[in-house]
C-alpha cells in the first residue's frame, strides 16, 4: 500500500479542492475492522452534496423549482490504504470537467497526510419527470464554475 503526501504549504482549498470531514463509525467497517470498500462511495457522495451546498445549490429546491436532478452515471475508485474505526478522514472534492449536462468529480479520501482512496465520479443532470439528460440550469452551472463560497448561501433556480 502506498502513501502520498500533501505539501504542508498548500491547503485543500488552495489546490482547488473542497474538504469535508468524516469520522469512520463501526457501521462503516467490515469483519476485518477496516472500512468496507463500498462505503467510500457513501463518503464521496456526502462530500459532493456538501460541496454543492457550499456552492449555494440546494438539491431539493433545484428539483422542485426546475425539475433537474443530479444522478451518478459512472464511478471508478482506487483503494490505496485502509481506514479503520474512529479514523478522522477528510474527503477532498474537485471538478475535473464541467459539461453542459454533466460534471466529472475527482475525489480523494485522506487520513492525515496518507491518501487512502481516489475516485472519479461522473454526475449527470436529468429531468425529474422523463429521467432523460437535461442541461444543468444556467444559475447552477454558474455556481459550479464559481465553486464553493464561504457563505454557502442557498440559491434559487426559479426564473
Amino acid at each position: 500500500m502506498r502513501a502520498m503526501n500533501m505539501s504542508d504549504s498548500q491547503s485543500d482549498a488552495e489546490i482547488g479542492g473542497f474538504m469535508w470531514p468524516i469520522r469512520v463509525y463501526y457501521e462503516d467497517t467490515d469483519a476485518g475492522g477496516i472500512v468496507f470498500y463500498a462505503n467510500y462511495l457513501k463518503f464521496f457522495e456526502r462530500a459532493r452534496t456538501e460541496w454543492l451546498r457550499a456552492c449555494g445549490v440546494d438539491q431539493r429546491k433545484l428539483a422542485e423549482e426546475s425539475g433537474a436532478l443530479f444522478v451518478v452515471r459512472s464511478t471508478a475508485l482506487d483503494y490505496l490504504a485502509p481506514a479503520r474505526l474512529d479514523d478522522m478522514l477528510r474527503i477532498v472534492s474537485r471538478i475535473g470537467k464541467l459539461g453542459r449536462a454533466s460534471v466529472d468529480f475527482a475525489q480523494e479520501a485522506w487520513r492525515g497526510d496518507t491518501l487512502l482512496a481516489t475516485g472519479t465520479i461522473r454526475v449527470g443532470c436529468v429531468d425529474s419527470k422523463s429521467m432523460k439528460p437535461a442541461a444543468i440550469p444556467p444559475p447552477v452551472h454558474v455556481a459550479l464554475r464559481r465553486g464553493p463560497d464561504s457563505t454557502g448561501a442557498s440559491m434559487s433556480t426559479a426564473a
